[in-house]
């Protein structure tokens, strides 16, 4: 049996955290459409400046769960909107890298960076060990996300 007490602070948890999801889909539409870009796009463009290096569509697709059809057309637009640069892979001429071009990135950093200053208020208010924690459940709860979209995909859609 949960502790009652236990049980409420999931329950509290388990609703604060709809509201925080739904806002930050909302928040993620409003940065889209203020920058004329795909809801997915303004996504993709977080992750592939995340990363250390270029990636190919395949690991684009790989990480957005997307199909590699779908990402190429993603890939398409953020090249048509001049966001990204798809170049040969000098390893392996095969492939093809998608890689940032950061003229067109800083217009998208500019807007983070207005906005990113009251993140850091709210974040100021918290100790190290509170921020700590934080980071271990943002990256358990990015870890755990990954593998739940994997178990949705393999299932049968619901009639």
């Amino acid at each position: 049996m949960t502790d009652p007490h236990r049980a409420r602070l999931y329950e509290e948890l388990s609703s604060e955290s709809r509201r925080y999801l739904a806002s930050y889909v909302l928040f993620n539409q409003a940065l889209a459409d203020h920058l004329g870009l795909h809801p997915t796009d303004v996504q993709c463009l977080s992750l592939l400046t995340a990363e250390p290096g270029p990636l190919t569509v395949k690991q684009i697709a790989e990480m957005t769960g997307l199909t590699t059809g779908s990402a190429t057309r993603l890939v398409d637009r953020l090249e048509r909107g001049g966001y990204v640069a798809r170049t040969p892979d000098q390893q392996d001429r095969r492939r093809v890298l998608v890689t940032p071009v950061p003229d067109r990135i800083a217009r998208v950093a500019a807007v983070w960076d207005d906005l990113g200053r009251s993140w850091q208020a709210l974040l100021d208010e918290h100790t190290e060990d509170e921020l700590e924690v934080l980071i271990r459940h943002m990256r358990r709860a990015h870890e755990l996300s990954h593998a739940q979209m994997g178990r949705l995909r393999s299932r049968p859609k619901p009639d």
